[in-house]
């Protein structure tokens, strides 16, 4: 019976060592991903505070130029 229990537990202790390996190189990516949604923010805010208004008129524009199924252009 102690010989089944020490298998079991080797057993549970390799499962557990495996899952810990399979988080920490999983984790490894996350510094990437939240400096790539950082830098595409400061990008975003960059555009807008260069080129806000231009932007605006080409939106509006481009919602002013659309036609409705019951517009006859």
């Amino acid at each position: 019976m102690t010989a089944h229990l020490i298998r079991g537990h080797q057993a549970l202790r390799a499962s557990a060592a495996s899952a810990a390996a399979a988080t920490r190189s999983e984790r490894g990516d996350v510094p990437g991903w939240v400096l790539i949604t950082l830098m595409t923010a400061a990008l975003v805010v960059g555009l807008w505070a260069i080129a806000g208004d231009q932007l605006q008129t080409i939106f509006e524009d481009a919602l002013s130029g659309v036609t409705g199924p019951d517009d006859p252009r």
